[in-house]
């Protein structure tokens, strides 16, 4: 039987994703600068929608029976935003930052995937 106590791992996760969501309501304006032009919602719909999965998946890592679909859903979540990502890196002097570090970024994209991947899957005794 799987422990229901979370892991250090699955614990940082949570915390990132938490205070990730939480900043795209507290500061929803950055958010949705970085939101490409194509993307067919507004940019502020895309912030909070966003954020709400942000929130609603790093929570939902902390128990047992809700983890796998919190993996599914912020797997998904992370690809869906790479864009966004690629986005910013292309197009550094919209966001004031060095570009070196957005394309540096990037390659931590499929790092953080990952740790999703493994924070999420079920445990066999």
């Amino acid at each position: 039987m799987e422990s229901r106590r979370p892991t250090p791992g699955v614990l940082l996760l949570t915390a990132l994703f938490v205070t990730a969501g939480a900043f795209h309501f507290v500061t929803p304006r950055v958010f949705d600068q970085i939101v490409p032009a194509w993307v067919p919602l507004p940019a502020r719909t895309a912030t909070l929608l966003s954020g709400a999965a942000e929130l609603l998946g790093g929570l939902g890592l902390l128990h047992p029976a809700t983890r796998p679909a919190a993996r599914w859903a912020l797997l998904a979540l992370l690809l869906a935003v790479f864009p966004a990502n690629v986005n910013m890196a292309q197009h550094p002097q919209q966001f004031g930052l060095p570009g070196w570090a957005l394309w540096a970024r990037l390659p931590l994209q499929p790092l953080l995937m990952w740790a999703v991947w493994r924070a999420g899957r079920t445990r066999r005794p």
